[in-house]
């Protein structure tokens, strides 16, 4: 019975050879059979466990291959081992068919092929390339209502990565590209005759001879494009996109000052509320606030997300000014004018290229004017000199009585004070508050002691309250030199300092002189 039993496992083990190829014998060093799991799912057994990322590889390419879009699927490869003396192993096809089984199970999301558009800071992601067209053409369409110009795509050559920029041809463009290659077809005589008639002598135009409208357009910011894979809720609709891209936003721009500005006209100019301008300005503390030709405010002008730079080629007629003719005078100062000659409007044709950003005109150079009657020009005599400039005339005090009408603080004294008090101790120096010459020091009755300095401009300034002159009628001072000192001589409610400031012998706020 016992040589049965071995013929018979012989027998078997012949047949099994020849008929059952996927039972083989198995090496006993370790395991040698694996159970393969995907994702948690019994995919096969394997005899090789080095073979299972090639199919998990090839799975996964079956799995992209069968959509346009990118897949991402969970592929959490485990496997169990075991030590056997025969075991039944699956082909490789089954096994890469039952991970793409598995795969296909745990698909997480499939990703769009999209187009993410940045502009500036801005950025949108768009479907496809022809909804990034539409959208570039919509900006477009805003300033060329004739269709003559389009926007394309093309590689931007200074970027190492694949970024997509702008490029706008027009239809002028196209047809002169067309009219090249019908001369090259004609021959070199017809280029001959081309050249000839470039560089034969240009005759002055005529404003008929000029085409008006539309010369030149292109996009006033860089814009980027680049592929992108993302999920449905991450994409733009086309029409919101161009309403977010083509509506005007307010964004924040510096404006420099120039002369002859105000903040209200800086603030008419930009279409802004004077008292936005001033809160958008640390610089600027109310209306009165002085600003300087060369200072830089920040300003919001309405601009869309992208801008349109175009050139537009136009005729028009103007009243127009002549520029003013300025006559210097050495003896006057910068201060002093006279007009001469009143100015009177001439009248013009033009035929002029305007350039344009967005709807703010930018730049403009006249081609052809023809002048129907000329403009009389203003003539004005002005100053060369630069004037004097007046200081405070003590150092520190506190200002107790301002330029104006007031109530009488004592006895005899003036209700409308003729200058402005600084309080401050007997014996404060008192300073000569611009260069000039001493035309008066001693007593002045209710002034008390007091100095009076005429200055080159026409100017008197006058210091009151004094306890002590220290300079004689006559004398030259200079700017800051000690001239007295400060009292409570006079009519005086305290010790203080009264200035003054007259301009053609009539009092004037010192505040509104000093520097």
């Amino acid at each position: 019975m016992k040589i049965a039993h071995i013929k018979v496992a012989v027998f078997v083990s012949v047949i099994a050879a020849f008929f059952l190829p996927h039972l083989q014998t198995l090496e006993s060093d370790g395991d040698n059979m694996f159970t393969v799991y995907l994702n948690g799912v019994q995919v096969g057994v394997m005899g090789d466990i080095g073979e299972v990322d090639e199919c998990l590889i090839t799975a996964r390419k079956e799995l992209a291959g069968s959509s346009d879009e990118m897949v991402l699927a969970e592929s959490d490869l485990t496997w169990e081992g075991q030590e056997v003396l025969w075991g039944k192993i699956d082909d490789k096809s089954v096994i890469i068919s039952n991970m793409l089984g598995a795969l296909r199970g745990s698909v997480k999301e499939t990703l769009n092929r999209s187009y993410t558009v940045k502009i500036n800071e801005y950025t949108v992601n768009l479907a496809s390339t022809q909804e990034v067209l539409a959208l570039l053409q919509a900006s477009i369409k805003r300033y060329d209502s004739g269709n003559n110009y389009y926007a394309d795509l093309v590689l931007d050559s200074n970027r190492e990565l694949n970024v997509l920029t702008t490029q706008i041809y027009s239809a002028s463009e196209q047809e002169e590209e067309e009219a090249e290659e019908v001369m090259t077809s004609f021959g070199i005589d017809a280029a001959l005759d081309e050249i000839f008639a470039d560089i034969e002598p240009a005759s002055e135009k005529e404003f008929s001879d000029y085409d008006l409208g539309l010369l030149a357009l292109d996009f006033g910011d860089t814009v980027e494009v680049v592929e992108s894979y993302l999920q449905d809720d991450e994409l733009t609709s086309l029409d919101k996109a161009i309403e977010e891209v083509t509506k005007d936003q307010e964004k924040e721009q510096i404006y420099e000052v120039v002369s002859g500005d105000t903040l209200s006209q800086i603030a008419e100019k930009n279409e802004i509320p004077l008292e936005r301008l001033i809160a958008m300005n640390e610089t600027i503390e109310d209306e009165n606030s002085v600003i300087r030709v060369g200072d830089e405010l920040t300003v919001t002008v309405p601009e869309p997300e992208l801008s349109v730079e175009r050139t537009e080629q136009m005729y028009y007629e103007e009243d127009y000014e002549a520029d003013v003719i300025y006559v210097d005078n050495d003896d006057w100062y910068t201060n002093q004018t006279q007009t001469l000659q009143e100015p009177s409007a001439g009248h013009r044709r033009v035929v002029a290229d305007v350039s344009y950003r967005n709807n703010e005109e930018v730049g403009r150079e006249i081609l052809k004017e023809e002048i129907t009657y000329e403009a009389v020009p203003k003539i004005v005599e002005r100053g060369t000199k630069i004037p004097p400039t007046y200081i405070k005339p003590i150092s520190g005090g506190r200002l107790s009585s301002g330029f104006g009408r007031r109530k009488a603080p004592t006895r005899r004294a003036s209700t409308y004070h003729k200058g402005i008090d600084w309080a401050t101790p007997v014996g404060t120096a008192v300073m000569a508050s611009c260069t000039g010459t001493v035309a008066k020091a001693g007593w002045g009755s209710g002034y008390g002691y007091v100095v009076y300095i005429n200055h080159a401009d026409g100017r008197q300034t006058r210091y009151g309250h004094l306890s002590k002159v220290l300079v004689k009628q006559g004398q030259t001072v200079s700017q800051g030199q000690k001239i007295a000192l400060s009292g409570n001589t006079g009519v005086s409610t305290g010790p203080h300092v009264h200035f003054e400031i007259l301009i053609n012998g009539a009092q004037v706020n010192p505040l509104d002189y000093l520097n």
